[in-house]
């Protein structure tokens, strides 16, 4: 969810924070059953939520376990960057295999967590394209064995 018409939480309602806590529980939840929880019609909910997923507060994506679906390499990457940090990050996003970059404090500059189908792909993408990257100046890998927990439904404040 990178710089879209982003929202502030503080700027949402409390209907529209209860359809996101309702999606987080079940993205499949249909646009009727929301409205009779948040007490709107289907059509008020379905132009609430098209109004958050354009502004970038939430998506609606089917979650699942890379492992399980043939990329059997799952690994953070820990990077440290000399010089500005966004552009790093910007390069990294536009990564088919990165499906996470966050901008830290503490021992690395950016966390990266990276799908791959071989340990060869992660190899490749280490090597010849983060490590690659102007202002990169170390990596360290933390390789995934098992995806313990990984949950969206933390609700809204």
């Amino acid at each position: 969810m990178s710089k879209r018409n982003s929202v502030a939480a503080d700027e949402l309602d409390d209907v529209s924070k209860t359809i996101i806590e309702q999606l987080q529980q079940d993205g499949r939840r249909s646009y009727a059953t929301i409205g009779r929880a948040v007490g709107l019609s289907e059509a008020a909910v379905r132009q609430r939520v098209q109004k958050l997923l354009e502004s970038g507060v939430m998506q609606i994506v089917a979650v699942t376990n890379p492992l399980e679906l043939g990329f059997p390499r799952q690994a953070m990457v820990g990077i440290k960057v000399e010089g500005p940090l966004e552009p790093v990050a910007e390069q990294l996003e536009a990564y088919d295999e990165v499906d996470y970059v966050v901008i830290v404090a503490g021992a690395f500059d950016l966390l990266v967590e990276v799908v791959c189908e071989s340990d060869e792909h992660l190899l490749d993408i280490l090597s010849h394209r983060i490590r690659t990257i102007d202002g990169v100046t170390a990596t360290e890998t933390f390789m995934y064995l098992s995806l313990r927990k990984q949950t969206y439904s933390w609700g809204v404040r």
